[in-house]
């Protein structure tokens, strides 16, 4: 038997999430992606509540499911009103789940001031709800919204609100801190106190993270006795987010030794396949599964990790599915390059006067506003030239711009025009583009076509521009990041100038200069 069954609200609270949207077809993909993970019950949402929800439950009948439990989420009955009436009760049922979570008021300030009604018609909503479910053959989860506030106000009417829906037949009693305001130590002492109250009933935990302590509070329930965690991949959710599972479930798979699911090495595809789905940045400095997670930057960290990983690791990358990774910078030793260019398959031997030239020009490099954490394409670039591997595949000679701004209505025309050589052969060509960064890539390509016709294969996905020194305003310098992609690849590229155009042209060389390389 399990010691801990994973939760996910995603679709339903993660929702609830400022900038976090999902269509029904969005939904259903999640879904089956969170069964083949291995997580063990999904709440899909709340039936008939808007018509992304009808669309799932909907759907969601005709999918099977191979591990997890599909739950449907809702309300007790209302107040004063036979379970058997409530049309929000019926919409449960006919959502044919096998699992139905429904929420409670744990606070009596709630049931007082929010549901104006008394607290033994509150005990009665939420004992006849999951009474009625259960007949009706659902498992059902009972969530005590608010308990830990409730709790602290009143110990006696939070627990009888428990003991109401032990006594409907609730397969799980989930604690909620549904303000997230609530301390470990609290959280701790409190699910301690349940569990002893409600030995023969499994307990939940469900927090939010307004604290920042969404995971260290649910890891705190656990340690209480919790066998159910529920909570949202990458920690969506409404105001600051809900409980991260990405953070919990390596926390206590890998750190406490509990058995959580199948499929860890999983973990960090999972959570870029949601952000992409929602169409949502990736956290670089996400625990266990950011990009930035495992890297190393200063020297003496990574000339230990090269001989041992785990003196700055604390879990195996792999585990979670994420990998190591060297960073390049003014603060690199040169175990830095020796690394760098080992991953890259052009290894430098310890000691080569290469790895000190590599090295002194990073470094001068920067000085001047490179950056190469995130331009490992014009890194690879400064390697090959410095250990003699580098092949010219075109000569940029020149480039002009114009931007044509019209007052009779006519749209504004940007213009480029580049010239290139590539053995003694110069090619001209003039473009139009949307901007004049889309312009000179455009005409870049088009001289290079007849050269190379696979650079049209080559697509720009990102085009970052930073100020530095900004005290100099207009006259300051500006750093290009240019993400060019082929297939499943991607590579980082940079330029510097005090002309943005000029950066932008640097970074666009840089890109389509390093593909060719990787093709000679």
């Amino acid at each position: 038997m399990k010691s801990v069954y994973i939760y996910d609200t995603t679709l339903r609270d993660g929702t609830r999430g400022e900038g976090f949207q999902l269509s029904g077809l969005d939904k259903l993909r999640i879904a089956k992606r969170l069964d083949e993970f291995g997580v063990d019950y999904i709440e899909g949402g709340w039936p008939g509540s808007n018509p992304k929800d009808v669309e799932f439950f909907r759907e969601a009948k005709t999918i099977k499911l191979h591990h997890a439990k599909l739950a449907a989420f809702g309300s007790t009955r209302r107040a004063n009103t036979k379970v058997e009436e409530d049309p929000q009760v019926r919409l449960l049922l006919e959502a044919e789940t096998p699992v139905v979570t429904i929420f409670g008021k744990s606070w009596e300030l709630q049931v007082t001031e929010i549901l104006r009604t008394t607290v033994l018609e509150n005990q009665a909503m939420i004992r006849d709800t999951v009474m009625h479910l259960v007949k009706n053959g659902r498992e059902v989860i009972y969530d005590a919204e608010h308990f830990f506030d409730g709790y602290k106000d009143s110990p006696e009417h939070a627990m009888a609100t428990l003991r109401a829906a032990a006594e409907g037949g609730a397969a799980c009693l989930v604690l909620c801190d549904t303000n997230g305001g609530t301390m470990p130590i609290e959280i701790e002492e409190i699910c301690g106190l349940v569990r002893k109250h409600f030995p023969d009933t499994p307990m939940g935990i469900h927090t939010h993270n307004d604290c920042e302590l969404g995971v260290a509070n649910a890891v705190a329930a656990v340690r209480a006795g919790a066998t159910q965690v529920q909570g949202t991949i990458n920690g969506y959710g409404e105001r600051t987010g809900n409980c991260n599972l990405t953070s919990v479930m390596p926390i206590l798979q890998l750190k406490m030794g509990m058995e959580v699911v199948p499929r860890l090495g999983e973990l960090r595809d999972l959570s870029y396949f949601v952000d992409d789905v929602s169409n949502n940045p990736h956290f670089a400095r996400a625990a266990f599964i950011g990009r930035t997670a495992f890297a190393h930057k200063g020297g003496m960290h990574v000339n230990a990790v090269q001989k041992l990983a785990r003196s700055y690791e604390h879990i195996v990358p792999a585990s979670v599915g994420n990998e190591q990774t060297i960073l390049v910078s003014e603060l690199s030793g040169q175990s830095n390059i020796l690394l760098k260019a080992e991953q890259m398959g052009m290894p430098i031997d310890k000691g080569a006067p290469e790895a000190a030239s590599i090295l002194a020009k990073i470094k001068d490099l920067e000085n001047e506003g490179y950056s190469f954490e995130a331009a490992v394409g014009s890194l690879e670039l400064l390697i090959r030239r410095e250990l003699g591997t580098y092949r010219k595949s075109f000569e940029a000679n020149e480039y002009h711009t114009s931007f044509r701004q019209y007052r009779d209505g006519h749209k504004p025309v940007c213009e480029a025009t580049v010239k290139v050589s590539v053995n003694d052969q110069s090619e001209l060509m003039v473009a139009e583009g949307h901007g004049v960064v889309n312009a000179l890539d455009i005409a870049l390509r088009k001289a290079l076509t007849p050269f190379y016709p696979e650079i049209s294969e080559v697509s720009l996905v990102d085009y970052k521009v930073r100020i530095l020194d900004g005290h100099d305003a207009t006259a300051a310098k500006t750093r290009v990041l240019i993400v060019s992609a082929h297939g499943g690849d991607t590579w980082g590229t940079v330029g510097v100038s005090e002309n943005i155009i000029e950066a932008s042209w640097l970074a666009l060389v840089d890109g389509i200069d390093l593909f060719l390389q990787r093709r000679f």
